[in-house]
């Protein structure tokens, strides 16, 4: 349910204003008070969309500058990532290598023992 108007406004206007929009409320079928709230309402300040376009674009700007920063952390993510790949074969590699050597010392170690109790017996 509509609320029922019952405050009064004054409105300051010329004589062409006032047939203008008294006019323009008798095109329409409404009352001059109806017609004038309604403007009223539907009126937006240049302000105010000055002031919405500043801020979409700094929120654009904003959102821009997080991606590109996201993208710089991935990057260094990925290369980390290399780094550490690299670390860890070369790790296992010498890993290899000497395991590797101490099998050839262990067995260099009991062939020689072998051979010296077989040359005392």
């Amino acid at each position: 349910m509509a609320a029922t108007a019952i405050e009064r406004i004054v409105v300051q206007a010329t004589a062409q204003e006032k047939s203008f929009i008294s006019a323009k409320a008798k095109k329409l079928g409404i009352p001059v008070s109806e017609l004038m709230r309604r403007g009223a309402t539907a009126f937006k300040s240049a302000d105010v969309e000055e002031e919405l376009g500043a801020l979409a674009d700094a929120a654009k700007r904003a959102a821009d500058h997080a991606s590109n920063s996201i993208d710089d952390a991935l990057a260094f993510i990925t290369a980390s990532n290399k780094r550490i790949e690299a670390m860890e074969a070369k790790a296992n590699r010498e890993a290899q290598k000497s395991a590797s050597a101490s099998t050839t010392v262990r067995r260099n170690t009991k062939q020689t023992a072998k051979r010296t109790n077989q040359a005392a017996a």
